[in-house]
């Protein structure tokens, strides 16, 4: 079976369900510590796409000249951003 591409917005959103289910008070160890778990994956991930299209950004806007340079199909050109495990 094959993953769903990553989407932000809907990351973003269970995390803030995961944080209402916490915050409830009346969640159980085990789910507790699979919800942190979770969140923890999610996090990680939004941080990653976060930094990676903040990456982007600035790849397009700090040109020496100032100007997008595009290629040959006429779409901006851009660095490839590869992340790193954080240490």
């Amino acid at each position: 079976m094959s993953e769903q591409p990553f989407r932000f917005e809907e990351a973003f959103s269970r995390l803030e369900a995961i944080l209402e289910r916490m915050n409830s008070g009346g969640v159980p160890l085990d789910e507790s510590l699979k919800l942190y778990e979770e969140a923890d994956k999610l996090i990680s991930a939004c941080g990653n796409k976060l930094t990676a299209v903040e990456t982007r950004i600035e790849t397009l806007i700090k040109k020496r000249n100032g100007e997008i340079e595009l290629d040959e199909k006429g779409e901006a050109l851009c660095t490839a951003f590869e992340p790193q495990e954080s240490v």
